[in-house]
């Protein structure tokens, strides 16, 4: 494992103040609405699509309208899997911003070197506890604490499952609830129990509409694709109990849909991009950043879809 500083020959820990509450508070918000439809995003991805263009919805079109990344600035922020697609896409958001940035991932590649990022925490594998426990005192060691974990590295095992064409990888289904579930679980608890978190502290779960049992009735009315499914279930229970448990120490956590991205790991839907909305990732970046800066006390544990804001069911 290696820390390697972009572009300082030192780290210096300056003061940096607690992380400003959002604007809005979304509890409130969802008292007052008088209906589900209101309250959750759909879960028909064309018909989603379809209603944002119909109605013009600038929030869900462009991201730029309402986003506003000022609020990173001097932020020190972790991410892991910034090396690639989205993940990527989000380090260099985050760096434009003005950000601390720290990659967490297993090798660098040449984008992320050349990302001006803060450091780069290289051989850590998600799966490996005592890893990061490790890459978490080298990063209180190299700046002391932090504002946001981003929890972004994920796995995506591409041929579908199905039990009536005896097709299911039970191998596979595990590697990905390792790595898209009790990853996210195994990076934060290192981090809470190394006090790496400063006061008012968030942590962002990037998850996937895939983990809604209730939209599973839409989305897959015919069932099968069983690993992705799974792994975002459990992670987003895993979101909900930290959530929970965290809230004695101050700490916010969210859970992220981060919409559907073009991306090497979607590349096999390309046919389906332009009719499902489908954005390049340094849109998708500012989405999820644009919700990071909504997770608080007041709406820690609730699932959002990154496109249009709202809920999305368990």
């Amino acid at each position: 494992m290696a820390f390697h500083v972009r572009g300082l020959r030192s780290l210096r820990v300056s003061p940096i103040s607690p992380i400003s509450k959002p604007t809005r508070s979304r509890l409130p918000l969802l008292a007052s609405m008088s209906s589900d439809s209101e309250r959750y995003s759909l879960p028909d991805q064309v018909a989603r699509f379809a209603r944002a263009n119909e109605e013009k919805n600038t929030r869900f079109l462009d991201i730029d309208s309402v986003y506003d990344g000022s609020y990173l600035k001097g932020k020190r922020v972790v991410i892991t899997g910034g090396n690639r697609g989205l993940g990527l896409a989000t380090t260099r958001e985050l760096v434009a911003q003005g950000a601390e940035t720290i990659v967490i991932c297993r090798s660098s590649t040449p984008e992320l070197d050349e990302a001006g990022v803060t450091g780069i925490v290289e051989g850590v594998d998600v799966t490996d506890a005592e890893a990061l426990a490790a890459a978490a005192d080298e990063i209180m060691a190299k700046g002391g604490a932090i504002d946001i974990l981003l929890n972004n590295a994920g796995y995506f095992y591409g041929p579908e499952e199905n039990v009536l064409d005896d097709s299911l990888n039970f191998d596979e289904q595990l590697k990905q609830i390792d790595i898209c579930a009790v990853a996210p679980l195994r990076v934060s608890s290192a981090f809470v129990n190394k006090g790496l978190f400063k006061e008012g502290g968030r942590i962002v779960i990037i998850s996937s509409q895939a983990g809604s049992a209730a939209w599973r009735l839409v989305q897959n009315p015919e069932g099968g694709d069983y690993g992705h499914h799974m792994s975002r279930a459990a992670c987003n229970i895993a979101g909900v109990l930290l959530a929970q448990e965290l809230r004695s120490k101050g700490i916010a956590v969210g859970l992220l849909h981060p919409g559907f991205n073009k991306t090497g790991m979607t590349k096999k839907y390309e046919h389906i991009w332009e009719v499902e909305g489908a954005v390049d990732a340094s849109v998708g970046a500012k989405r999820v950043l644009h919700e990071t800066k909504a997770i608080s006390m007041e709406t820690t544990g609730l699932f959002i879809n990154c496109e249009d804001g709202l809920e999305i069911p368990f």
